[in-house]
C-alpha cells in the first residue's frame, strides 16, 4: 500500500475531480466551456448541481490519499476504491448512454473515458490486491 504510484494515481484523481467540481459548482459555464462543450442555458443551474456530486468524488479520493499516507488499513482505502469505482462506473454508463442517444454532445466522451479507465484500473486493482501491505 505504500508504493507512490499508487499515492499519486489518488491525488491525480482526487485533485482533477476536486477542482473540475469546485469549478463546476461556482462557474459551470466557463467550466464547459474549458472541456469544449456547448451547454443549453436551462442546464446550468443542473450542471452546478452536478458539481457538487464531481467535488464529492474528489475529496473521497483525496481522503484515499491520506488513507496511504497515513498507513491506514487496506481495508480502508479499497472501500474508497470501491465505492468511487461504482460512482464511476455509473457516470461513465449514463454519459455513454447520453452520448449515443443524441442527449449530450461527442465531446461528453472524454468525461465517460476518464471515468470508466479509472473505474477499470480501480476493479483489476482490487481484484489483484494492489492495495496489500508488501
Amino acid at each position: 500500500m505504500k508504493h507512490p504510484l499508487l499515492f499519486g494515481y489518488q491525488c491525480l484523481a482526487g485533485l482533477s475531480d476536486t477542482a473540475a467540481g469546485a469549478l463546476l459548482c461556482v462557474a459551470p459555464r466557463f467550466t464547459l466551456k474549458l472541456m469544449g462543450l456547448h451547454p443549453a442555458a436551462d442546464t446550468i443551474p443542473y450542471v452546478s448541481y452536478i458539481g457538487a456530486f464531481v467535488l464529492s468524488v474528489g475529496i473521497s479520493y483525496l481522503y484515499g490519499a491520506l488513507l496511504i499516507a497515513i498507513e491506514a488499513p487496506r481495508e480502508r482505502i479499497e472501500i474508497v476504491w470501491l465505492l468511487t469505482a461504482f460512482t464511476r462506473s455509473a457516470v461513465a454508463i449514463y454519459v455513454l448512454k447520453g452520448i449515443f442517444i443524441g442527449d449530450l454532445e461527442f465531446g461528453w466522451i472524454a468525461v465517460a473515458a476518464f471515468d470508466a479507465a479509472c473505474a477499470v484500473i480501480q476493479a483489476i486493482g482490487l481484484r489483484n490486491k494492489w492495495l496489500a501491505d508488501d
